[in-house]
């Protein structure tokens, strides 16, 4: 058994999910109440599904007040771009423990191995990053945050995860890569992710139930 110690950190990103400010992009297609409870769904999977991993789990949200019974503790992302809300919450999480990680929840199912291979490859790498389909990552592991360290990428753009790269390289850090997997923003990604879940190929209760309706 991990000692307490030991552990690493894992932090979900998430925003409250509130009609009209979540999956905006899922919400032009199947609307806004629909969107909001897929991401409610999301999220509530995610953790649900770390917490069965030997990691500390902590609840990264966008607003204070946010909560969740799932989570081992809640913090606040604070202000600035992605970049800059990823350096603080990392940095805070590597003053606790010997690494860290951030994933989103927009990536319910994801292979909770890949945690385990990404603690595995910081042994002998800084840096580990999982791919995701539309050219960013859905996980990154590190076991150090210097300044700046996504100073310059371009969030959401078809090479992001290239971009973060190439500024690792430059910092000084190495990096490897877990396997990929894809994020539900879109129409398309979720009809993928209705035909895993009715395959059994994710497992995921919350979001199984919120898609049922959807999916009829």
């Amino acid at each position: 058994m991990t000692d307490a110690a030991e552990r690493g950190v894992v932090c979900v990103f998430a925003k409250p999910p509130r009609p009209g400010e979540v999956k905006t992009r899922l919400a032009a297609d199947i609307g806004v109440g629909e969107a909001a409870r897929l991401a409610s769904a999301f999220l509530e999977d995610t953790l649900f599904s770390l917490g069965g991993l030997p990691f500390r789990v902590v609840l990264a949200s966008t607003e204070p007040g946010t909560s969740s019974i799932l989570a081992d503790e809640c913090w606040i992302q604070g202000d600035g771009e992605l970049g800059e809300r990823l350096e603080r919450i990392l940095r805070r999480a590597l003053g606790q423990a010997p690494w860290a990680a951030a994933v989103g929840a927009d990536s319910p199912g994801f292979p909770l191995e890949v945690l385990e291979e990404a603690e595995s490859m910081l042994r002998s790498v800084d840096v580990a990053l999982g791919p995701a389909d539309d050219g960013g990552f859905y996980l990154i592991a590190t076991r150090r945050c210097p300044p700046a360290m996504f100073a310059g990428v371009t969030w959401s753009a078809p090479d992001t995860l290239l971009q973060v790269e190439r500024r690792l390289r430059t910092l000084g850090l190495s990096t490897a890569r877990v396997a990929p997997w894809f994020d539900v923003d879109t129409l398309d990604s979720l009809r993928r992710l209705v035909e895993l879940v009715a395959r059994g190929e994710v497992k995921a209760t919350a979001t199984a139930q919120a898609i049922a309706g959807w999916a009829r």
